[in-house]
């Protein structure tokens, strides 16, 4: 494979950078319309509205899936809903950046799982260890054990996001996105609705909503598309590590939510067993092929 000009491998990175910096910004963004909305009835918004935006821009009603492409679908959809309520819940009592850094250890444990070289036990020592103290049962001054739950239970969800996805990908491709949002949002946005109400009407609140879903959806799964194409995989999944700190920077910037040194060190703890799990998934996979 010829190797990538150094101008795109920036320019990718720059767009990885933009895009998970839209994903936290936007759940900022989303976490203020708690007071108004609640969680559920944000979840509601941020689905609803994103299934819109990627309808228009995927046009899945162009080309229909296969009977046998709705089983990995519905499964997708039903997963990313269940995650996006987990994770908003967990958001209700815990700071951004904690919360991002639980729900990370999900894709951290699929990369971990997929390799069995000795210095995987050197990360998932050191993502035990951030995740330990982060949890209450590490005596973490203030951190929620409910929210600490939900966000356990969206980690596990993003993990079999990731590998019902790659099946929902296989059968319908990129725009499986835009039908399992729409599978999502038959779920969740019922639910938003029963607790929010007449609320999620509110013309300021929809456009908050709008922009939610721009940031947390439409755009970073652009941004991210266009990267993919530009850049080696093990690259993308190196900078995806960053996503917890840009979460807590977000938390801090938007919400004002100052966190411990105890609790960065933590997150940062997360972010290098994450990173070194793509380099050492990488490795294993460049010998294997080799071999």
């Amino acid at each position: 494979m010829a190797e990538r000009p150094r101008s795109q491998i920036l320019l990718a990175t720059l767009l990885v950078l933009v895009a998970m910096t839209s994903v936290q910004v936007g759940a900022s963004f989303a976490k203020s319309l708690f007071p108004v909305a609640g969680p559920t009835g944000t979840v509601a918004l941020r689905v609803g509205l994103s299934t819109v935006v990627l309808w228009v821009i995927l046009r899945p009603w162009r080309q229909w899936p296969s009977r046998a492409a709705w089983k990995p679908l519905v499964a997708y959809g039903a997963i990313l809903g269940i995650m996006n309520l987990c994770f908003y819940q967990a958001l209700q009592t815990l700071p951004l950046g904690i919360a991002v850094a639980i729900e990370f250890m999900g894709p951290v444990t699929v990369a971990l799982l997929a390799s069995r070289r000795l210095a995987d036990f050197l990360w998932i020592a050191l993502a035990v260890a951030g995740l330990s103290a982060l949890l209450p049962i590490a005596g973490g001054a203030g951190i929620d054990p409910v929210g600490c739950a939900f966000a356990l239970a969206a980690a596990t969800c993003w993990g079999l996001y990731i590998w019902v996805g790659r099946l929902a990908g296989e059968a319908y491709g990129s725009r499986s996105v835009a039908l399992g949002s729409l599978v999502a949002s038959l779920f969740v946005v019922p639910i938003g609705v029963v607790h929010a109400g007449a609320h999620l009407l509110d013309p300021h609140l929809l456009w908050v909503g709008l922009l939610v879903a721009i940031l947390s959806s439409a755009l970073p799964y652009t941004l991210e598309m266009v990267a993919l194409t530009r850049m080696p995989t093990k690259t993308f999944s190196t900078l995806m590590s960053l996503e917890p700190a840009l979460g807590a920077l977000a938390g801090l910037v938007v919400l004002g939510e100052h966190l411990q040194f105890r609790e960065w060190a933590a997150i940062f703890a997360v972010m290098t067993a994450s990173a070194g799990a793509a380099l050492t998934a990488h490795r294993a996979e460049a010998i294997a092929m080799r071999d």
